[in-house]
């Protein structure tokens, strides 16, 4: 397989999300956001109290969103942190969409 160069139109990042961000329509509002922004992947709440998912999409557009994730979140969150793991360069998605996984 070739060395995937940023050249590709996609990135791929898992993420998750640690503080007060269950009970606040954090996943609604992460799926809401991504859609808005042709980003694909999942979230869900984890059995620890974080937030977890992951997302496909435009570099610029998954930056915007790892911003979001990081510092806004849903009204009434209260975002400790935003761990990102394995990021990747993507030729393509590998998701429909954006959905909230339980």
């Amino acid at each position: 397989m070739a060395h995937l160069e940023s050249g590709h139109s996609y990135v791929s990042v898992e993420f998750e999300i640690f503080g007060k961000v269950q009970g606040v329509y954090f996943t609604k509002y992460c799926r809401d956001r991504s859609t808005e922004l042709d980003i694909v992947g999942w979230v869900k709440n984890s059995k620890r109290g974080t937030i977890m998912g992951k997302m496909q999409g435009p570099k610029a557009n998954v930056e915007g969103m790892i911003a979001w994730l990081s510092n806004e979140g849903s009204p009434g969150s209260k975002i400790e942190r935003c761990d990102l793991m394995n990021f990747e360069y993507l030729a393509r998605k590998e998701f429909n969409g954006f959905s909230i996984r339980f």
